[in-house]
């Protein structure tokens, strides 16, 4: 397949292109080479290689700084979208759409599926529902994958900071009362690799099995890296933020299973493999 990656030099879409570079042509466009805000680039970047499927990850996502910068969340995540899509559908191509947990209010007491009521309460889930928007109205052939707590060996990303802060730290306070899945970029990228040949278009949640708070996964983080640390609960209202978070923010993968395809393995698992590729690369 020709596959084109939008936010080939961010945390995901650098294992995207990596990972997918093994088996397919992949072509990674930045930021420095496809401004997805300009309807003109997008077309004539898209024309030119005439991808099978665009992975479009690019995307504005400071979740607290979109709070003061909502014109600029909007502008890349739903035009930047916007834009991507229909250069896709003009080439006939598939699109695969990177979303968020964020698009839910975290008020339910049971994982979400890909079909229940959404309702962001910030911004940046705002911004990105409205992604997901463009993409279902303006494309038949697309993937929206919404995923949740991503992290890799690329970029800033919470087991970076918590490895970082570890180091410098004897004692760290981490809310308790938010609950989501953690996803290892590496894995999330093999997902797509298979989601993207098939047919099988429609909404999934993509996140690694299994189910934890900020302050377990932290646990976790140091248990493996063999850091000391420790690590004390805190609710959200001791921790305050600029933009409100889901407190729960569970995904189901109800579409991985109905369509028949391999869904991601457990987080403590990809903990344990994301723990040794670091240890490697800062060897």
């Amino acid at each position: 397949m020709r596959v084109l990656v939008t936010g080939a030099n961010g945390q995901l879409g650098k294992d995207v292109v990596k990972i997918l570079s093994e088996r397919h042509e992949v072509h990674g466009f930045g930021r420095d080479r496809l401004d997805i805000t300009d309807l003109t680039q997008c077309r004539e970047v898209v024309r030119s290689i005439r991808p099978d499927i665009i992975i479009h990850a690019a995307a504005y996502t400071a979740v607290d700084l979109a709070e003061s910068e909502e014109d600029q969340a909007y502008r890349l995540n739903a035009l930047g979208t916007r834009n991507i899509a229909l250069a896709s559908r003009e080439v006939e191509g598939k699109i695969c759409y990177i979303s968020t947990d964020y698009v839910f209010d975290g008020m339910a007491e049971s994982p979400y599926r890909e079909y229940d009521h959404t309702n962001p309460i910030n911004v940046y889930g705002k911004s990105k529902h409205a992604g997901e928007q463009f993409v279902q109205t303006m494309t038949t052939k697309h993937f929206i994958v919404r995923t949740s707590w991503v992290y890799g060996l690329h970029g800033n990303n919470f087991v970076k900071t918590m490895l970082k802060l570890g180091k410098e730290r004897e004692s760290l306070q981490v809310v308790n009362d938010q609950i989501g899945s953690p996803t290892y970029t590496v894995d999330l990228a093999h997902f797509l690799e298979q989601l993207i040949t098939t047919d099988f278009y429609g909404i999934y949640h993509a996140t690694n099995a299994g189910v934890c708070s900020w302050f377990e996964f932290a646990n976790a983080i140091f248990e493996e890296s063999g850091i000391t640390v420790n690590v004390n609960p805190c609710t959200t209202e001791e921790f305050p933020r600029p933009a409100a978070r889901p407190n729960y923010s569970v995904l189901d993968h109800m579409a991985i299973r109905t369509n028949g395809l391999s869904d991601l393995r457990h987080w403590r698992e990809a903990l344990k493999d994301f723990m040794q590729e670091f240890k490697n690369q800062n060897f």
